[in-house]
């Protein structure tokens, strides 16, 4: 299929390996065109414009990493929406507001074109692999039309519904339970910890039992081994992710105060510099909160 990827951040960049590998032809765009370099290497061509990558293909995903983004890049001038031909797919995986992904909906339909919002759970190694969850909703045609590829991007596809926003919210509640996971697993080692018990035991005793779900698992080994300076995400992603949580929320009339916690620890993850860490890191400023040195 000849596909495009706008985007190539740790997980653009890693979707496209795995679908070069997979036997597409993929057309590639980066804001920053040294990035593409190692796709090129593989097998990519590279364009000058998001515009470009989209009038050479049957489906483009977009990767990109907030809202401000998605609207240059998709909506802007040279953007995926100028130059997709109708019937065309943009397929969008980045976890946005939901209010955009409306309005690209918008935008789309009244161009003729077909939009799929198919955000996905998964570090980049994880993408690389195939082995992301991917979460998608719009329209059933669009959908049906698309599905090859966005099966081909993970283990599983689970199709949410038909309005793309949809897909958006779940991904961002699967966030958010993720950040409080980690607050969990923090207060959990902190607490441990000056109680006299080894983390590392403690781990072995959660994942070895009730708690051996892959968050549990991937964050808790991150959180036990105190390796914060490779983030799968940072802590700036974690933050955008928790206000658009919190706007849902107020959106939909649906109380969060979890989501209230998490803010502030993203605030003061900011605030000390810590921005471009994974977001594991929030576990350091619990076991700081109790006294502990890490």
């Amino acid at each position: 299929m000849k596909v495009g990827i706008v985007g190539l951040g740790p997980m653009g960049s890693a979707m496209a390996s795995h679908l070069l590998k997979a036997g597409h032809e993929l057309t590639v765009w980066n804001r920053t065109p040294e990035k593409a370099e190692p796709l090129l290497a593989q097998g990519a061509r590279r364009v000058d414009t998001p515009a470009e990558v989209a009038s050479r293909v049957e489906a483009v995903i977009s990767s990109l990493a907030h809202d401000a983004a998605v609207e240059q890049v998709v909506l802007g001038e040279k953007g995926v929406a100028e130059g997709l031909a109708p019937g065309v797919v943009h397929i969008s995986t980045s976890t946005i507001s939901l209010a955009l992904s409306e309005r690209m909906a918008r935008v789309h339909a009244q161009k003729g074109q077909a939009y799929v919002a198919a955000p996905v759970l998964g570090r980049p190694p994880a993408a690389a692999q195939g082995k992301l969850f991917v979460m998608a909703a719009g329209d059933p045609g669009a959908l049906a039309s698309v599905r090859p590829l966005l099966e081909g991007l993970g283990q599983r596809l689970f199709v949410v519904g038909e309005r793309p926003e949809q897909a958006n919210l779940l991904k961002l509640c699967c966030n958010f339970l993720i950040y409080t996971t980690i607050e969990q697993l923090g207060e959990l080692f902190a607490l441990t910890e000056k109680g006299g018990l080894d983390r590392a035991q403690v781990f072995e005793v959660l994942t070895g039992s009730f708690f051996n779900a892959p968050v549990h698992k991937n964050y808790g080994r991150l959180i036990v081994d105190r390796a914060y300076d490779t983030p799968g995400a940072p802590v700036r992603l974690g933050a955008k992710d928790t206000r658009l949580v919190l706007e849902a929320g107020e959106a939909l009339s649906v109380p969060l105060p979890f989501a209230s916690v998490m803010r502030d620890r993203f605030v003061s993850a900011l605030a000390q510099g810590e921005a471009e860490l994974d977001f594991a890191v929030l576990a350091r400023h619990v076991a700081r909160d109790a006294g502990l040195k890490e």
